[in-house]
């Protein structure tokens, strides 16, 4: 098998159909990157056209680790070789306008305003320490160890998530279970790699209990942490995986969906909203709409200046 096929297989977009009467494709490089491969996006397509609408779930974030479906063991979807189809990221629909609310969460309390303004001003190593050290709400009592984040510090690609997982827990890392393989499979798809100008990072860096949604309060205790991660790292794009990440960053309540398919503003960054690795595990027939979501970004960030 080679590394085009097992990325298809890991985002539940393989066999590839062959449109009836085209030519036979060229022999390549199997090592060749998947973005640039057009057959990717029309089974993507396809998928996405025979793909019953799915129930917004509401939980999407968080819990990344509990899952125990295998990526791989997900049935493949039925898919049409008459179907039409789009050949590239380029041909996604175009960019919608930025959505230039500002991202806030509420905090009360000169307390909490005095730590908020301590931790705006710590570098890389004395925020690592804080964030260590922390028992300013209930979570860490709870947890193992707080999940800081990992990858490249001044990386131009930015992906926050909801909150660790069991796996994530143990391991100190963000995203190493079931749904962490996905995450990286997803991010090779686009020719991005972990640790390779792309971070990784969540909203709350303690493990919920039971892996349940992060409460508000907790979010806005832990959320301080991840600012300062992001005006440290100064990313060029951000991509929020879940509903809760989404909805922090953006400092207001909203469905998933209505997220989904623009470009919001996150203090001057392109912000763009997708599924959560876990969700997609759950729900494998949204992949199509995820690959969507990251064709965006990568348009996005391709205008960039």
């Amino acid at each position: 098998m080679d590394r085009q096929e097992a990325v298809l297989r890991e985002l539940n977009l393989y066999p590839l159909w062959q449109r009836r009467g085209a030519p036979a494709p060229m022999a390549g490089n199997p090592e060749a990157d998947v973005e640039s491969t057009p057959p990717i996006e029309a089974s993507i397509e396809t998928a996405a056209a025979v793909a019953p609408p799915a129930a917004e779930a509401s939980r999407v974030g968080g819990g990344e680790a509990d899952t125990q479906q295998s990526v791989t063991g997900i049935a493949e979807p039925v898919l049409s070789a008459d179907e039409g189809f789009n050949p590239s990221c380029a041909s996604s629909p175009s960019l919608a306008a930025a959505d230039s609310e500002p991202a806030t969460i509420v905090t009360t309390g000169n307390g909490e305003q005095n730590r908020e303004q301590r931790i705006a001003e710590l570098g890389w190593p004395e925020l690592k320490t804080m964030v260590r050290d922390c028992t300013a709400c209930k979570l860490r009592a709870g947890c193992t160890q707080t999940v800081f984040g990992v990858g490249d510090e001044q990386a131009d690609w930015l992906f926050v998530g909801e909150g660790p997982g069991a796996d994530e827990d143990v391991q100190g890392e963000p995203f190493v279970g079931q749904a962490g393989k996905l995450l990286d499979n997803m991010l090779m798809s686009v020719k991005l790699k972990r640790g390779n100008n792309v971070y990784i990072a969540n909203i709350v860096k303690c493990r919920p209990p039971g892996n349940r949604t992060p409460e508000a309060d907790e979010i806005a205790t832990c959320f301080p942490y991840l600012q300062r991660q992001i005006q440290l790292i100064r990313p060029k794009v951000i991509v929020a995986l879940g509903k809760t990440a989404a909805t922090a960053l953006l400092g207001r309540d909203a469905a998933l969906g209505s997220l989904r398919g623009t470009t919001h503003d996150y203090q001057g960054i392109p912000l763009i909203v997708t599924y959560h690795p876990a969700y997609l595990l759950r729900s494998p027939l949204e992949k199509a709409k995820a690959w969507e979501d990251l064709c965006r970004a990568m348009q996005v960030f391709n205008a960039l200046p």
